[in-house]
């Protein structure tokens, strides 16, 4: 996907950050709206459909963990990448943006350089429309992965997972019993780009446990995770 094509849904309720932000971006040749509130980022979301979605936490109106769990509630907005850009670094405004189904989290100040080289990593994960993707469709024992769809099916049951958890399983269950290492993990699923807590792994983990369940995850003290059948 060309970078002309792809849109940005930036939210914030500091216009500096807004034209600041905005303004590197657009020197990137994305595509840039803005919001100042979470009700007006969810309805501009649904509207625009933009392939990333750069989030605040506190904002008026409705805040950043609940604007993010309405737009994870629109289907044509499954595809769509999630970040909170916060002054908020505290783990508790971490796991919670996580568990409302954000991709990553970044905490201001940051350098609008990095910021962009975080951007560029996030969108990686967007796949070419012209891009053949191999076995859309797996099944691993009571659990079908729909690669093409973001979808699960567990004893014919349809599970909604958020973009991270949902990556994260995938690869996890492309090698059942292999352990992957928390390194390898960080890289395939967020990027080498992207620099997230040392407790996002172990959150994601948390909740793919209580949502497939805990039998099919297990932990390799000091080293990883794998995924058992």
């Amino acid at each position: 996907m060309k970078k002309k094509d792809v849109k940005i849904l930036l939210v914030d309720d500091e216009p500096d950050i807004l034209e600041i932000v905005g303004y590197n971006l657009s020197l990137e040749g994305y595509q840039i709206s803005t919001a100042s509130n979470g009700l007006e980022a969810v309805t501009k979301a649904k509207k625009e459909k933009p392939h990333l979605v750069i989030l605040d936490v506190m904002m008026p109106e409705m805040d950043g963990i609940e604007a993010c769990e309405q737009i994870r509630k629109v289907p044509d907005l499954s595809d769509t990448i999630i970040t909170f850009l916060t002054a908020r670094g505290e783990d508790y405004s971490q796991m919670a943006g996580f568990d409302a189904g954000a991709d990553d989290y970044i905490t201001k100040p940051i350098k609008p350089k990095v910021l962009v080289s975080k951007v560029k990593a996030l969108l990686r994960r967007l796949k070419d429309s012209n891009e053949e993707v191999a076995d859309d469709i797996v099944k691993v024992g009571d659990i079908v992965i729909n690669r093409v769809e973001y979808k699960i099916i567990q004893n014919g049951t349809e599970i909604i997972l958020p973009r991270k958890e949902f990556e994260l399983l995938s690869l996890l269950a492309s090698r059942p019993g292999k352990v992957f290492k928390r390194e390898e993990i960080l890289d395939k699923v967020w990027g080498n780009e992207v620099i997230v807590g040392g407790r996002t792994i172990d959150v994601h983990i948390r909740k793919l446990r209580e949502k497939i369940g805990d039998d099919h995850f297990k932990t390799i003290k000091g080293v990883g995770y794998k995924f058992v059948l």
